[in-house]
Formats: C-alpha cells, structure tokens, sequence
C-alpha cells in the first residue's frame, strides 16, 4: 500500500468518525433519558424535538448538520472532489451507523443535508426546498425527507453525475431507514410534528 493510498483510506476513516459523533445520544444520556428507548428511539432531531424539546432538537440539528459539512470540507481540502464525495458518504454512513453507538444511529437527513450544500449549495438548497414544502403540506418531517430523496437522483445527475451511484445508494439507505415511517403514512397513523415544547 502506497502512503498516498494510506492517507486515501484515512481521511475516509475519519470522515466515517466524525459521523459517529451523536448530539441526540449525548445530550440525552446527559439528561438521563434514553433516546432509543424513548418515542421513535430514534436518535435524530425530530425524535428530539418530540422528547427533549427544541432547545435540544435545534442543536442536535445543527451539529448533524455541521459533520457533513466538516467531512465534505475535510475530503476537499486533502483529495478534491472525489474524496469530497466519499467522505460525504462516509459521514453519512457514520451517523447512521456509528461504531462507538453500537450501529444505531439516525436516519441520515440532517448529515446528508450537510454534505449536500456543501458539495454544490444549489443542490442542497433544491433538496431542503422540497423537504421543506413537504412539510409544509404534510405537518410531517418524514414527508418533507422522503421527498427530497426521491428528487436527489435527478438533482445529483444535474450537478454530480460521475457520482451519480453514490447519491441514489444515499437514498436507497435513507428509504429503507423510513420504511416505519413510509408505512405509518400509507396507514395515516404517521404523527405531525408538534413545535409547542
């Protein structure tokens, strides 16, 4: 194995890593509450919101939000766009499924929203405008999520398409981690977002 190589294969591996790093996890042991045994027991920031409040949710969001930035930005400044790429995905991998949290992580939106800006701002701004009106209509997050993913595909073959595998595996990953939620939907049993916390 080549150093070049070696550094390759780091820099990924710490992109992976900083994915590990999970707010809702932390800040809710520190708060004695379980979050995976709480609501969804899922650790992302709508869960939060509905168990710990907004105070909590608003920095779980950002710091999520902020590991797809750092390893997108991490990947840039030591390989390019290519390494940029696969550490976006390694992020995203990371916090879905952390290590250090033995492999139970969020659901990918707020981290893949974080590398998505960051690689192109348009992209990423095309993605959350979606999410967002489908919140809007809906009243709930997992409208707003699923749809953008299913745009993603469209919107990286625009901005990214020699990476192209790479943005549709992301959303083939995040559907599957929103099946629960894509069956509560098709049931009507799926409920909105309350912000009153």
């Amino acid at each position: 194995m080549t150093l070049e190589t070696f550094n390759f294969i780091l820099i990924i591996v710490l992109a992976y890593l900083i994915g590990n790093i999970s707010p809702s996890i932390l800040i809710s042991k520190a708060m004695g509450v379980d979050i995976h045994k709480e609501g969804s027991g899922n650790p992302g920031t709508t869960n939060m919101l509905r168990v710990m409040g907004k105070k909590a949710a608003a920095v779980t969001l950002s710091i999520d939000i902020l590991k797809g930035v750092a390893a997108v930005i991490l990947g840039r400044f030591t390989g390019g766009e290519g390494l940029a790429v696969l550490c976006g995905l390694a992020v995203f991998i990371g916090h879905i499924w952390p290590v250090f949290f033995r492999f139970k992580g969020g659901k990918g939106i707020a981290t893949g929203f974080g590398m998505l800006v960051t690689l192109s701002p348009v992209m990423g701004l095309i993605c959350l405008g979606i999410a967002a009106l489908g919140f809007l209509i809906s009243r709930r997050v997992s409208v707003g999520s699923i749809g953008a993913v299913l745009v993603l595909p469209f919107v990286a073959y625009h901005y990214f398409p020699t990476y192209i595998e790479i943005f549709i595996i992301m959303g083939a990953i995040v559907l599957w981690k929103h099946r629960s939620n894509i069956k509560r939907l098709l049931k009507g049993e799926e409920p909105k977002t309350n912000f009153k916390k």
